[in-house]
């Protein structure tokens, strides 16, 4: 069983799965479309380097700055600008009490606790839940193969199986599209992206497009 304490671990196998992907890239694959609605692969790059950032800042008492959060400017070399980003995150997340502290995350609604911060244990499983998605996005646009620990997809799953379905919370706008709903699945991954919005049977993200 994996308990709470292991997330940390899980998140950081999580990234670093994304940051090999995307270390696959050539200079002709970052125009790519992705699963994502809207996003090149490079603007995708951008996006997770964004998340990544903003994440490091909210384990360190900072999420609230708006500015923490901000996409980069157009990088000539996308998978450095995210490797170093996630080299950041990785050691904010490595940082001791870090599951026990008060994550502001400008992008949810507020939280539970004080000033409306998230608890340290959901913000890293949001965190989680984010890269496992995006690894898998990036494999899918590059036409790899996304390969992501057991342990890592069991506690993304039991994270997505807790995200609201309800049409207030999921649909344009919304940071979830509908799940896609299927007689079986393959696998736990499969799953886990049906639940939050992606067609893990055609290799890409139903319409809607979820944008975490």
């Amino acid at each position: 069983m994996t308990g709470p304490d292991d997330l940390v671990t899980l998140d950081r196998l999580a990234v670093q799965e994304a940051v090999r992907l995307l270390d696959l890239a050539r200079d002709d694959d970052w125009e790519r479309d992705t699963p994502c609605a809207g996003w090149t692969l490079r603007g995708l790059a951008a996006h997770m380097s964004a998340q990544h950032h903003g994440f490091a800042a909210a384990a360190r008492g900072e999420g609230g700055d708006l500015a923490r959060w901000r996409e980069p400017v157009t990088a000539t070399d996308p998978a450095a600008e995210h490797r170093a980003a996630a080299s950041g995150l990785i050691a904010a997340f490595a940082e001791p009490g870090v599951l026990d502290r008060g994550f502001g995350l400008p992008e949810l609604r507020p939280g539970p606790g004080p000033g409306g911060g998230w608890p340290g244990r959901f913000a890293v499983g949001f965190h989680l839940v984010d890269y496992v998605v995006h690894a898998w996005d990036v494999a899918v646009t590059l036409g790899a193969r996304v390969e992501v620990p057991e342990p890592v997809v069991t506690a993304a799953l039991a994270v997505a199986r807790r995200v609201p379905t309800d049409p207030e919370s999921r649909g344009p706008g919304s940071a979830f599209a509908p799940p896609v709903e299927k007689a079986a699945y393959a696998s736990d991954l499969d799953l886990m992206l049906a639940l939050l919005g992606r067609d893990p049977g055609h290799g890409g993200a139903a319409e809607p497009q979820m944008q975490l």
